[in-house]
Parts: structure tokens; C-alpha cells; sequence
């Protein structure tokens, strides 16, 4: 199977001058915990709903009307729709992430979570051992 056959596909984006708040609410209306961040197609960051969480509503004030910039993780790790998920699996437990951005050249085409790929292919153990080496290695950062 195939990244693009598990992925979301047309993912709901955000530019970097976008509000925490306009974040949250893209979350809440799509019912999604991420949000890829764009420029020209091109993704340059990735909010998390934990990271709304822990860096912004936790601070209290103005955080909420800050750009999403200024909380976006910009390490992002990128993989081709026709990334098989057996690489994909093997991909996100060495950068110890629980999602990727599918992207064709340097245009964002989808996202493709653990869970996306744990759930079209049916119950791993690479994918449950992976989802937990990752689960771990967050623990560990906090």
C-alpha cells in the first residue's frame, strides 16, 4: 500500500501570519489535531493541537492572537505519495514522528498519520511498536 492511499488528502493549510486562534478553530471545523502551514503550496511548518495547548493557552494573554509562526514546528518531515507505508512506518520511528506531510516536488498534497496507516491497514505490530517507540521517545522530551 501506498502513502497516497492512506493519506488525507487536500489538507485543510494555514499561512504563517495565521492566529493561534484561526488554528484552533481550522482544528474544531475539521476535526483534525494538526494544520499544515503554507507558502505557495509549500509547507514551512506543522501546528499540533498540543502545541496550542502547551504553548499558547498554558501562557494565558495574547498568546492566542499571536501568528502561528511563532509556534509551528518547522523540522517537518516529507515523504511521497507513492512512499509505500512499510517505509513510511520505518520513516516516522526515525524521526520520531506520528505524522508526515505527503508533498509531490515541494507542493503539499496530503498528511498521513500512524493512526491513517494503523487503520486502512488493519491491526501491525510494526505500526503498534512504532506508534509506541514514538509515544515513547515524547515522553522522554518531556
Amino acid at each position: 500500500m501506498k502513502l497516497r492511499d492512506v493519506m488525507t488528502p487536500r489538507p485543510q493549510t494555514l499561512a504563517p501570519t495565521a492566529t493561534i486562534q484561526e488554528a484552533a478553530r481550522v482544528m474544531r471545523d475539521t476535526d483534525t489535531g494538526v494544520v499544515p502551514i503554507v507558502e505557495g503550496g509549500k509547507p514551512v511548518g506543522l501546528i499540533t493541537d498540543r502545541d496550542i495547548v502547551v504553548r499558547a493557552v498554558a501562557e494565558g494573554g495574547e498568546a492566542l492572537s499571536r501568528p502561528v509562526r511563532d509556534l509551528a514546528s518547522t523540522d517537518l518531515v516529507t515523504a511521497s505519495p507513492e512512499l509505500s507505508t512499510k517505509d513510511a512506518v520505518r520513516l516516522m520511528g526515525e524521526h520520531q514522528v506520528r505524522r508526515l506531510l505527503v508533498c509531490e516536488g515541494d507542493v503539499l498534497v496530503g498528511v498521513a498519520s500512524i493512526g491513517d496507516i494503523a487503520v486502512k491497514e488493519g491491526k501491525d505490530k510494526r505500526v503498534g511498536d512504532t506508534l509506541e517507540n514514538i509515544s515513547q521517545g515524547v515522553k522522554d522530551e518531556e
